[in-house]
């Protein structure tokens, strides 16, 4: 398949018919590049602390909500067990916690060389930061910052992302790519976005430099201000997918386990997503994001249960060797 334009991103956004051609193409892209392999990330979400006031958020500032802030040794038991379990990547994920800022992120930093120390990749995602603290991460060892703007239409974000800088949150992902690190960029779908919207919002992942990009199909939270709002049809989400896919055809793309669990694994991943990521130890006192609780405890979110998933679809859990081949590669 051709390369796409931002005029075809659109024509297939807004077209209702089409979309098991455009699935097909975006799996054989998939193929063409990675062969039979998929990546797995393990997730961390060691604080649920925020500084924000995101209005689609559960762990925004003024909900009132029962948090945590796990302390070092117990996220190093964590992602440690994640690895010893086959992840390629341990996803070190918070809030924009106001003690991590005033300490400047003493532990986190320190928690990314211990793992490091281990031969595990690691992604951290800690919001908007100073410079000095994306020094401190670079330094310590950290492949990935991970900071999602949901949005690139200027109006949206600051409805989304209330009182939030648009232009330093796209600056703070500018640095750390020049510092060396990768970037990841996300959208949220189904938040009052245009088709036009989404198609922008794709184009800027590519001029920011993003080798990971994103997309997760909004989910009401309880407590906060959009808990009314409608979660959009997932066939949405599956375009996006597939059109980045075709867009960005080395790109790393999730299918997240932390919108519809394990039973929503397939579909992104036959529309070209080539990463699991939200995989979360059972009974690890953890949280996810879009749906904080599903198939956590009960072990729905386990390498194990993604890797059959993988396996009946004839694909496979790639190595972490396969892993840091691949990331080596987009640096």
């Amino acid at each position: 398949m051709p390369a796409i334009t931002r005029e075809d991103v659109y024509s297939y956004l807004i077209n209702s018919v089409g979309s098991d051609e455009l699935f097909a193409s975006a799996r054989e892209m998939r193929r063409q590049v990675f062969g039979d392999k998929i990546f797995m990330y393990g997730f961390v979400y060691f604080s649920t602390w925020c500084r924000n006031n995101c209005n689609f958020c559960y762990f925004r500032r003024d909900n009132n909500i029962e948090r945590y802030r796990k302390p070092k040794d117990e996220v190093l038991k964590i992602a440690m067990e994640l690895a010893d379990s086959g992840v390629n990547l341990i996803d070190l994920t918070m809030g924009e916690d106001p003690a991590y800022h005033s300490d400047g992120f003493e532990d986190a930093v320190s928690i990314v060389w211990e793992i490091k120390k281990r031969g595990v990749p690691v992604m951290v995602s800690p919001g908007v930061v100073g410079e000095e603290v994306i020094d401190r991460f670079s330094d310590a060892g950290a492949d990935w910052f991970a900071l999602y703007q949901e949005t690139h239409n200027r109006e949206l974000f600051a409805k989304l992302r209330v009182r939030q800088d648009f232009d330093e949150r796209m600056e703070c992902k500018r640095y750390a790519r020049r510092k060396g690190l990768l970037i990841e960029e996300g959208i949220l779908a189904g938040v009052g976005e245009s088709e036009g919207d989404i198609a922008e919002s794709l184009m800027q992942m590519g001029d920011i430099g993003a080798s990971q990009v994103r997309v997760m199909s909004f989910v009401p939270q309880v407590g906060s201000p959009m808990e009314n709002a409608a979660t959009p049809d997932r066939i949405k989400e599956y375009k996006i997918i597939a059109l980045m896919r075709l867009l960005y055809p080395y790109a790393l793309i999730p299918a997240s386990l932390d919108v519809d669990g394990i039973a929503g694994l397939r579909k992104r991943i036959e529309a070209g997503a080539n990463v699991v990521t939200s995989i979360i130890p059972p009974r690890s006192g953890l949280m996810g994001v879009a749906q904080c609780t599903m198939d956590v405890d009960e072990g729905g979110r386990t390498f194990s249960e993604a890797a059959a998933v993988l396996e009946g679809m004839g694909l496979r859990a790639a190595s972490r060797d396969e892993y840091k081949e691949c990331i080596g590669g987009l640096k």
